[in-house]
């Protein structure tokens, strides 16, 4: 069958554009040429609409049988196929597809600091003109609202970030010799040996990918009133166009989102008082993933974000997890 042998299935602004690019790089493995086709995230077509700019998304999915088997037919004779579709971590429902379709699926997650990839995910969707709300806490605070609504997945910036329920239902489904785990830092600093790491993982040769593509940089706008008039057209646009067949309109919005970006700076860092203020949601669910992966989590508790190291980074087998089963360490 011309379905993939494993998935880059989580974390949404944890690098897995960039990761996704860098396998594509590797002779013996084939990476579907839509980096995120999201075939699993539904059973049948996807929602027809959502909160701002969804209507847009969900017409990106790959939904039809035929068509997410035809993104691997060009894969060569003997190549690994993979795909990278960051929500599949989060998504249950999908994770038990892959689990019934494809029970014997390698499953690559990059974890990233839950407080710095919310702030992340929510700098994307702000600078893009799609999240009306201007502060970062306030839009966090109106996700249950937003979910309630229909808004999509990318919304749910805390949601997202509570991996340690998430691994531990993953482990419920997949054996945890056929899950690799590591930290998104350590494919910032010292994206060699983790690419090699991915690389065993998978069994296919090692020190022939030497670098990761920069891939999504992360841009943060000053809330100007022109920003403010631009990102209040960009979501009128992503209105109308889900109302279009097709994808007319969409080179309409992409000049707005364009306009919103240009010469923008970089993300600005988070405060320690912002990342105060959100930490005690995630407070219960570091410790459950602790409890998880047998590693400790306890450093995004603190000040400084983004910390570094692998989670997984020995062959399998040298490690135990606390509660006695073996990791991809």
């Amino acid at each position: 069958m011309a379905l993939p042998d494993f998935f880059v299935a989580g974390v949404p602004k944890a690098g897995t554009t960039a990761l996704h690019s860098a396998l594509a790089r590797h002779p013996a493995l084939f990476m579907s040429p839509v980096k995120e086709p999201k075939f699993f995230l539904t059973d049948g077509p996807p929602p027809s609409e959502g909160g701002p700019g969804d209507a847009k998304t969900y017409r990106e999915h790959v939904w039809r049988r035929a068509d997410y088997e035809r993104l691997f037919d060009r894969a060569p004779a003997g190549a690994l196929k993979g795909e990278s579709t960051p929500f599949y971590l989060y998504d249950r429902d999908a994770l038990r597809r892959i689990s019934g379709l494809l029970p014997a699926a390698r499953l690559i997650i990059v974890l990233r600091d839950p407080v710095e990839r919310a702030h992340s995910n929510w700098t994307h969707l702000w600078s893009a003109g799609l999240d009306p709300c201007g502060d970062f806490l306030q839009a966090c605070a109106r996700e249950e609202e937003r979910a309630a609504a229909g808004w999509a997945d990318f919304w749910k910036y805390v949601g997202l970030g509570k991996y340690g329920e998430q691994l531990e239902y993953l482990y419920s489904i997949f054996p945890a010799d056929q899950v690799l785990v590591f930290r998104y830092r350590s494919l910032i600093t010292d994206p060699v040996s983790t690419l090699d790491q991915v690389c065993s993982f998978l069994g296919v040769q090692t020190g022939l990918l030497t670098e990761l593509p920069r891939e999504n940089v992360t841009v943060q706008p000053h809330p100007t009133a022109r920003h403010a008039i631009v990102s209040t057209a960009r979501r009128a646009g992503a209105a109308l166009t889900a109302l279009l067949p097709g994808h007319l309109g969409a080179g309409m919005t992409d000049r707005l989102e364009h306009m919103l970006q240009q010469d923008a700076a970089p993300r600005r860092p988070l405060t320690w008082e912002q990342r105060e203020a959100l930490i005690p949601q995630f407070e219960a669910d570091i410790a459950l993933l602790d409890r998880v992966t047998g590693e400790s989590f306890r450093d995004w508790l603190e000040p400084r974000g983004d910390s570094g190291g692998l989670v997984g980074a020995r062959p399998t087998g040298q490690r135990q997890a606390r509660n006695g089963r073996p990791r991809e360490f």
